[in-house]
């Protein structure tokens, strides 16, 4: 039983006060909210390379990249001069490259001291050769390697039929986006403008044309050395492909694109597909002022963001926006905290209901046509990807909000979601049965986040929608998703979150799918889950996770206990009936201890993935609604009737 009398409500209510005020104040005119998403130094040098391949050089906002750059530059043991991919991480050798290109563009002197730290850390991890894909790719757009350091990669993949074994069809709906506008660029082999004549040949070891393995599998099953071995036996052929297909395939390339290009949202409302997606138009001779190309340009700069937060007259670029995630997360703590009637809360979901997308079939009704449309994006327009995960969430609080104009929006989001349960019983973030893993193998897909299979997390968050809504006739399809979690479950008792930093961010999502399924307490699963969560409780009384849990660091284990992480786990902790536990006291107690003045909590370490090992992310608003939902949550059930958490979420 709680014991009441040892919890200090009144200064638990004035931290949920105070956090509460703190997240309405940011709420934005119209109702919706909106925070920062960054990630690492990729996608800002990316783009300050964008503007020289076009000669498009903005100056002034490159100076400010460039006071980015330098500032989340390693200088450690583990990172000496390079740039991790998150928060205190190890250098990554093709983050650091980019990185180094883009200075030295900028203006930097090769021989200032951190570009020489640069130069040292990538030749001591064998240099740029030894680089990714994706930056080998934009490397040979330079014409700083040869273009048969790139995989082969025919434009003609565009025309081939669903029984072929490598069709866009097949792939992931982020990757779909990106590689359509790059077989083109990979086809016409263009070469930058660079007006600056910037070259970076002192980061290779051996000269760039002398190099002879660049491609070097991935080897990680005989797939990748039979990959390999079709990888160079059309090296030779490609050139020999007829130009009547080639140019049929360039058309239908163009064809898939011209519908996805999502205004100034962008194809795929990612920045890596609206910059293929310019540097594309402008490979095939359009003018800048031309639609299209207007359009895409302006997708991309709308991602430039100020940084100056973070150090004083610094931008960066997102990798995409993250409103409708940001608004139904933030819904979520505002209903928690909050009375009936919040008028927060009630404009948040009306801010969503009209961004539902009901018209527009999208990627997703390839593999499921009988699907009717209704769910939502990730970003404010997408509505040729909506977001399984966003879509359950998005529900959830319309449900929990209970406004019966509605409940409309609501069985049209469950109908969705039903339709995009896969054969295993998971769901996948944005499309159904997406599990070709062979193509994994293949040489381009170094980075082994080609597709987009069902995953623990995403699957928990529809089973929690659905268990919310209670409908008898989706027992079945909930049944099959609580068996398809039971599989996915580690041996040690926690899941993998594949969406969010990670078996802690995997294990809480699973428990409130549990406790929202009717899965008893005692359940193995449920004990297990438990057990594990407990015992990564930290001697202070949080939580933490290291993002290198994705490789070969502990599973939820971190040097210090972080808001979301403790958040997440006393979340988890509660849904499995643990609400009186010690452990969950102690937790709370943390993030009371590490509130700030202005009511909010602060994390450097990244709390998200976009991909495991390849690509991280810091969602700046995870602080504000994850301790601020624990906190009322905490408070809620010890002052109620009942120990059961009654929603999904």
């Amino acid at each position: 039983m709680f014991d009441t009398m040892s919890i200090d409500f009144a200064s638990l209510d004035e931290a949920i006060g105070r956090a509460h005020e703190r997240l309405s104040a940011e709420q934005r005119a119209d109702g919706h909210y909106v925070y920062e998403l960054e990630a690492d130094a990729t996608i800002p040098a990316e783009y300050v390379l964008l503007e020289h391949f076009l000669d498009r050089i903005d100056s002034e906002l490159q100076a400010r990249i460039g006071v980015f750059l330098r500032g989340i530059q390693g200088d450690s043991p583990q990172n000496p001069g390079g740039w991790p991919l998150f928060h205190d991480g190890a250098m990554d050798l093709s983050a650091s490259v980019k990185a180094y290109f883009a200075l030295k563009a900028i203006g930097d002197d090769p021989d200032a001291p951190h570009m020489r730290r640069a130069r040292e850390a990538i030749l001591a991890r064998g240099g740029a050769a030894r680089t990714n894909v994706f930056t080998r790719i934009q490397l040979a757009l330079f014409g700083a390697v040869p273009w048969r350091a790139c995989p082969v990669m025919p434009v003609e993949i565009m025309l081939l039929p669903d029984w072929f074994p490598i069709t866009i069809w097949k792939i992931s709906y982020w990757s779909r986006t990106v590689i359509a506008p790059l077989l083109v660029l990979l086809t016409e082999r263009p070469l930058a403008r660079n007006p600056r004549n910037v070259r970076i040949g002192e980061l290779f070891v051996t000269p760039p044309d002398e190099v002879t393995d660049y491609i070097r599998g991935p080897y990680r099953s005989n797939w990748g050395y039979l990959f390999k071995a079709i990888d160079t036996a059309l090296r030779p052929l490609e050139r020999h492909f007829p130009a009547r297909s080639r140019k049929r395939a360039i058309q239908a390339a163009i064809d898939f694109i011209t519908p996805r290009l999502n205004g100034e949202d962008g194809l795929g409302a990612i920045y890596p597909a609206m910059a293929n997606t310019v540097m594309m138009y402008h490979t095939l001779g359009y003018s800048p002022d031309h639609p299209d190309y207007a359009t895409a340009w302006a997708s991309v700069r709308k991602l430039v963001t100020d940084a100056s937060s973070r150090f004083e007259g610094a931008s960066y670029v997102q990798p995409c926006l993250s409103p409708i995630w940001d608004t139904s997360l933030a819904a979520h703590a505002l209903a928690e905290a909050g009375s009936a009637g919040d008028a927060g809360l009630a404009a948040a979901c009306d801010w969503l209901i009209p961004r539902q997308i009901l018209d527009v079939k999208g990627d997703w009704a390839y593999r499921k046509p009988d699907a009717p449309p209704g769910g939502w994006a990730f970003q404010y327009n997408n509505a040729y990807y909506p977001d399984v995960d966003d879509t359950a969430v998005v529900g959830m609080i319309l449900d929990r909000n209970g406004d019966p104009a509605h409940r409309e929006a609501v069985e049209r989001a469950r109908q969705w979601i039903l339709g995009m349960q896969s054969r295993s019983g998971g769901w996948g973030a944005f499309d159904s049965d997406n599990e070709f893993h062979y193509l994994n193998h293949i040489p381009f897909a170094d980075h082994g986040a080609l597709l987009d299979p069902p995953t623990a997390d995403v699957t928990a968050r529809c089973i929690s929608f659905l268990a919310q809504l209670g409908h008898a006739e989706d027992r079945p399809a909930i049944a099959r998703g609580v068996a398809y979690l039971r599989h996915e479950q580690e041996k040690d008792g926690s899941w993998f979150g594949r969406w969010g930093t990670n078996y802690i961010y995997g294990t809480w999502s699973s428990l409130c799918a549990l406790n929202a399924a009717g899965v008893a307490r005692d359940d193995p699963m449920m004990v297990r889950a438990v057990e594990w969560l407990l015992a990564r409780q930290r001697a202070d009384g949080g939580w933490g996770e290291d993002c290198e849990s994705y490789a070969h660091a502990a599973p939820g284990e971190y040097h210090q206990s972080l808001p979301s992480q403790t958040a997440w786990a006393v979340l988890g902790l509660m849904a499995a009936g643990q609400a009186e536990h010690e452990a969950v006291a102690r937790g709370i107690a943390w993030l009371q201890s590490v509130q700030e003045d202005d009511g909010s909590w602060t994390e450097q370490p990244y709390n998200a993935v976009g991909f495991p090992r390849v690509f991280y992310l810091r969602y700046h608003g995870y602080p504000r609604f994850f301790p601020l939902m624990a906190l009322a949550r905490y408070r809620n059930l010890a002052r109620g009737n009942s120990r059961q958490v009654p929603f999904g979420f």
